[in-house]
């Protein structure tokens, strides 16, 4: 989500938790389906199609995304130096090389919404490439570790940047990770950098997303004419990885773990 002015953070009881886990492990399947299908040839229309029609019928859940301020589509599709937001098209055909962020949401029949998005690889990535979407991936992992009851929102963005940082990647700085349940896009912003100690202190029950956005070159994006598709200023490559997480008593929680686990990706 954008970034805007901060406000109350909702706190949600065990019931609550269950049916965002419920909403979790759905969006989560749908991504894990989607794995075979990202393939060069494969428009970008193609796949959100394949989302739609699983989402719909096999889950028997809404694509949360379709309509959504005038979002025309079920799933967003980000390839190479798109950051997020992309709106898949049936012009836009995969190619060898690509990397592609999915990210999908996905409303359940009690109201609860499950979000979370996945890099792809189509066929063999350059070695950049591939450093970026890994470096992603464990930046995610390392804000997911520092979630825990008394830990601060500027401890969770402490340990993204610093991965990040650690490779030279850059952080995009104007969308952020989002409290969600019944509501879409809610509080807390979670922004993806930060300074220990500082900002919100986290409790058990608060429910919201991570979901870091690095890129190979400069930080500076920019907004396309569609109003939707953000891209890196520079045309540099860019990738995230988004996971819903809770506070618990003890710890953090993922909301939206891979049904078929991580393979050669990190544990969480």
């Amino acid at each position: 989500m954008k970034r805007g002015k901060q406000k109350m953070v909702p706190i949600h009881d065990a019931s609550d938790i269950f049916l965002s886990r419920k909403a979790g492990g759905l969006a989560a399947q749908v991504l894990a389906m989607l794995t075979p299908h990202v393939q060069a040839g494969v428009s970008t229309d193609q796949l959100d199609k394949i989302c739609h029609d699983y989402i719909v019928n096999e889950l028997q859940c809404t694509p949360t995304n379709v309509g959504y301020h005038g979002f025309p589509k079920t799933v967003c599709t980000s390839v190479n130096h798109v950051i997020c937001h992309g709106i898949p098209d049936a012009k836009q055909i995969l190619k060898e090389g690509d990397i592609i962020n999915v990210d999908v949401a996905v409303t359940t029949p009690e109201g609860w919404i499950g979000d979370t998005s996945r890099m792809y690889y189509v066929g063999q990535p350059s070695n950049l490439a591939k450093r970026l979407v890994n470096t992603t991936y464990e930046a995610l992992v390392a804000g997911i570790h520092a979630v825990k009851p008394g830990a601060t929102l500027g401890d969770v963005g402490h340990a993204i940047q610093t991965v990040a940082q650690r490779e030279r990647f850059s952080i995009v700085r104007e969308y952020c990770g989002h409290g969600i349940s019944k509501v879409y896009h809610d509080e807390p912003q979670v922004l993806h950098y930060g300074t220990p100690g500082q900002g919100l202190v986290l409790e058990p029950g608060m429910i919201f997303t991570i979901e870091p956005m690095l890129n190979a070159g400069k930080a500076a994006t920019r907004e396309l004419a569609d109003g939707w598709t953000v891209i890196t200023n520079d045309k540099s490559l860019s990738a995230q990885w988004e996971h819903m997480v809770v506070v618990t008593e003890t710890g953090f929680d993922v909301l939206t773990p891979w049904p078929e686990g991580t393979g050669s990706y990190p544990t969480i």
